[in-house]
């Protein structure tokens, strides 16, 4: 028996027998793992796609579902099929769960047939059938609170509660959609936080992710009984739900529309501690959500609206842990002592080393080296303007989708921690406009040339200036009022179906706490996101190519990429007490990944060139039809929407004084 196999046998026993403690910390998900991670197995025995993967609770059985309407029951350690049965559906499954507290007995399945089935692996028999919804299930979420109930969410905007110990065959309606968003709204994915039962978050066909309160929906119902019984549904009351967005992705809705990419959350999960949520966003990039800190959009917020009392401009003041930006009159920007931030200068040696190669790799035009190298020096030093001012720059030069955000965000930071920052408050005008936020990029443009006289003239301010005038003019009915707003709701109007309730909870949004990119999400609707490790310290997620990444989650750097996959990869499910992690997407098999043995040198699956890899996923998100199905058929297409082919941009095309370069 070879070694492979020996240690294969002890894992076995050791969870079998529940003997996870010290085994666990052993293979705690580390740095030097994740860079040895590779393929250890296969697992053959579905004809059609594996949509969904599920780990029991003590990890030693994995169920999946297929579009071949079987469920295997695997035992991943001896690489065996344990149960296979026909599940009774009639097409595409794409949700398995076991039942809390069944001695995984019982497993649930959601079809695209419409209907939720339960199962008794051990007679292998349908028990329950399930005809309630009226358009496909996407996704089925238990807790262990409750064992005997668990939800269900389709794309008929409704998401369902089903209590086993009921002897009727019907579900209850806990949330519907379409009663606040329109008919056409659909849900796609909800997940129940594993520390806290009570929350529920739901992901649908928009950007809008919500987080539901489930106590507070029943004692709702339970004062409109009346209501409940004849309509079958219950009013959503608003302290019972709170919404979270990326800031930037509702202003570039049309945007996105025009470019035939749909915005819609294909999997939500909380972290293992239940404090953060992570969304994958369809046609966008991978979001964590804070859920104790509650962060508002940043933005600037025009004159007309703060209308302060006196010239300085201030932090707006903070309640309950939100903040909304920068108060911006037409005054110089200063800020209130209370709200200043101790910033150092100067960083450790060690730092200093980082920040050095980082301006290297700026200098070289290697945009995303750049943004690691100052992630990093931001995650061991929070409070050095400079390394956000440069990571801005590096944002604004790489521009991909959400990028220009995320460099006003530390624009914004970097003022923070010292408002005198030259190239940060030029830098947040050039972001405003390119946010088409174009009042705003005006109006921080004059306030950036009265505070710093000397670079009034300088020809990167003549060149932000030409073309915010440019714009107004081309655009002059709209430029002070759609490029203007910082309104959620002016970019959903045309939704006529939506309530007045559903805009003012959508303008209450609360915005991400990290992004991370290189994935490709736009062509399966089933796409997750996940965090691995007992602490939830790295985040994965699988691709349109195939591959699945692997992110720090605190520094958002990419660590690994894998190839895992002959086409997409939709599913991964991190193994709950230790490094292993199984995947599966497109083709028929699962496979399983773990640490290999440091003698191996030669891993096949790994994507050595990981920057290449996620510049060519940011131009397949933003492909026409035509240069996705090339890309699909193995074609490589060069370049990125919006950036030349030397990486140059126009703030920065010419010698001016307030060049987008590094400090």
């Amino acid at each position: 028996m070879t070694n492979v196999n020996i240690t294969r046998d002890i894992l076995h026993r050791q969870i079998r027998d529940k003997k996870v403690s010290g085994f666990q910390r052993f293979y705690h998900v580390t740095d030097p793992f994740i860079k040895r991670l590779g393929l250890e197995a296969e697992l053959q025995g579905h004809t059609g796609c594996v949509n969904c993967l599920e780990w029991n609770e003590r990890g030693d059985l994995l169920a999946s579902g297929s579009d071949d309407q079987h469920a295997i029951i695997w035992d991943p350690f001896r690489l065996k099929k344990l149960t296979t049965m026909h599940t009774g559906h009639a097409a595409n499954i794409f949700s398995v769960k076991f039942l809390p507290h069944s001695g995984d007995r019982i497993l649930i399945t959601g079809a695209a047939d419409t209907k939720v089935h339960v199962h008794d692996l051990t007679v292998k028999e349908t028990i329950h059938m399930f005809s309630d919804h009226t358009n496909r299930v996407k996704g089925i979420a238990t807790a262990p609170m409750w064992p005997n109930t668990f939800w269900s969410a389709a794309e008929d905007g409704v998401i369902r509660q089903y209590d086993l110990r009921e002897s009727s065959k019907h579900s209850q309606v806990l949330i519907d959609l379409t009663e606040f968003c329109g008919k056409l709204m659909e849900a796609k994915c909800l997940a129940v936080n594993p520390r806290n039962n009570n929350y529920m978050a739901v992901g649908a066909s928009d950007p809008f992710v919500r987080l539901y309160d489930i106590r507070m929906i029943h004692n709702c119902r339970k004062s409109s009984l009346v209501r409940a019984i004849f309509e079958n549904r219950s009013p959503i009351p608003d302290n019972a739900v709170q919404y979270y967005v990326a800031g930037h992705l509702p202003r570039r809705l049309t945007d996105y529309n025009s470019r035939m990419r749909v915005l819609v959350a294909t999997s939500v999960t909380f972290s293992p501690d239940g404090t953060e949520l992570l969304v994958n966003m369809g046609g966008e990039q991978v979001y964590l959500f804070d859920l104790t800190f509650k962060q508002r959009r940043y933005s600037l917020l025009l004159p007309q609206t703060c209308q302060p009392s006196t010239g300085d401009v201030q932090t707006q003041k903070t309640t309950n842990g939100v903040s909304n930006g920068i108060h911006l009159p037409t005054s110089h920007i200063r800020f209130a002592q209370s709200d200043i931030q101790m910033s150092s200068t100067e960083l450790p040696p060690h730092l200093e080393k980082i920040k050095q190669k980082a301006n290297d790799a700026f200098a070289r035009q290697q945009w995303t080296q750049a943004i690691q190298l100052y992630s990093s020096g931001i995650h061991n030093s929070s409070c050095n303007a400079v390394l956000y001012g440069n990571r801005a720059a590096a944002y604004m030069k790489r521009k991909w989708d959400g990028d220009h955000y995320d460099a006003l965000r530390d624009c914004l930071k970097a003022l923070t921690l010292n408002p005198e920052h030259l190239k940060a408050h030029f830098r947040l005008a050039r972001c405003l406009f390119e946010l088409e936020d174009v009042s705003a990029a005006l109006v921080c443009l004059n306030d950036f040339k009265g505070k710093f006289p000397e670079q009034a003239h300088s020809s990167a301010c003549d060149a932000l200036d030409k073309d915010i005038k440019a714009y107004s003019f081309s655009t002059p009915e709209s430029a002070d009022n759609k490029k203007g707003s910082n309104s959620i709701r002016f970019h959903l109007l045309t939704q006529k179906e939506v309530s007045e309730d559903e805009l003012d909870q959508r303008e209450q949004s609360l915005d991400y706490k990290h992004r991370y990119c290189g994935h490709c999400n736009t062509t399966t609707d089933i796409k997750e996101a996940n965090f691995f490790g007992s602490k939830g310290q790295y985040i994965v997620s699988g691709s349109d190519d195939g591959s699945f990444f692997i992110w720090e989650k605190e520094t958002t750097n990419l660590v690994r990429v894998l190839q895992g996959d002959e086409s997409i990869v939709n599913c991964l499910q991190p193994h709950p007490s230790y490094c292993f992690l199984a995947t599966s997407g497109i083709d028929p098999v699962v496979r399983l990944w773990k640490p290999r043995p440091e003698t191996e040198t030669e891993n096949a699956r790994v994507v050595e060139d990981m920057e290449g890899a996620s510049q060519a996923n940011q131009r397949r998100m933003n492909a026409d039809p035509l240069e996705v199905m090339l890309l699909n058929m193995g074609y490589r297409i060069t370049g990125l929407r919006g950036v030349g082919p030397d990486g140059s941009d126009d703030e920065d095309s010419s010698d001016g004084q307030v060049p987008c370069r590094p400090s």
